[in-house]
């Protein structure tokens, strides 16, 4: 068995370990690996990857996805409404909708290119001026425009939270105004985090280091 394999496995039976009641779903972040240091995995029948540039997902995946139908890809870097088609294209789910221009372009793109993209609004939990998300007092609105007018399929909020080594604060906090949304799913947690994501609800953690080893 592969060391990644070996890896993913113990990911999964730490999250089964939780008292967590919902499906965690495994978000391979495997952008800047190479399809052959991925390809284990995806041979052991794993279906969620998580890309943060569009290009590189573009030629990466493609070809994959053309012949697998069961890979999602996952947009899960900062999206520029230049790039909103070719992410149309080539992704399933977007983790990172944070304002009404790109809502709009994506909307857009979806009816042209007949696709319906699954999405994460990605929220600023903490206020921090140089991240990307919708400030927690814009959400409603901005939900209520996604959901209403350009008739978005929001499936949950999505964060990354500060750096300040106290993510279940920021993770309670996400979940509690997903909930006041009434919406289903969560995308947080990542190597360093996902196990106090899981315990605070998360249904979809991005997992890279952690399975796949460090980045060179």
């Amino acid at each position: 068995m592969s060391t990644i394999i070996e890896r993913f496995n113990k990911i999964k039976l730490n999250i089964a370990s939780t008292k967590s009641f919902q499906r965690v779903n495994i978000i391979a972040v495997s952008k800047t690996f190479s399809l052959d240091h991925i390809r284990p995995l995806i041979d052991h029948g794993h279906r969620h990857f998580g890309e943060n540039k569009v290009q590189e997902a573009t030629s990466k995946w493609s070809e994959i996805k053309d012949t697998n139908e069961s890979v999602k890809l996952h947009m899960i870097g900062k999206l520029q409404s230049n790039k909103a088609k070719d992410a149309v294209k080539v992704f399933d789910y977007i983790h990172s909708l944070d304002n009404k221009k790109l809502a709009d372009t994506l909307a857009k793109h979806q009816i042209s290119l007949k696709k319906n993209i699954k999405y994460f609004i990605q929220v600023n939990i903490g206020n921090e001026i140089h991240k990307s998300g919708i400030p927690v007092n814009e959400l409603d609105p901005f939900y209520n425009y996604c959901k209403t007018e350009l008739n978005l399929n929001i499936l949950g909020l999505m964060v990354i939270p500060p750096n300040d080594n106290n993510p279940k604060k920021y993770f309670k906090s996400l979940n509690e105004l997903n909930k006041s949304l009434a919406l289903q799913d969560l995308s947080m947690g990542m190597s360093a985090d996902y196990m106090e994501a899981v315990n605070n609800g998360a249904t979809f953690v991005r997992i890279g280091s952690s399975i796949f080893g460090e980045r060179l």
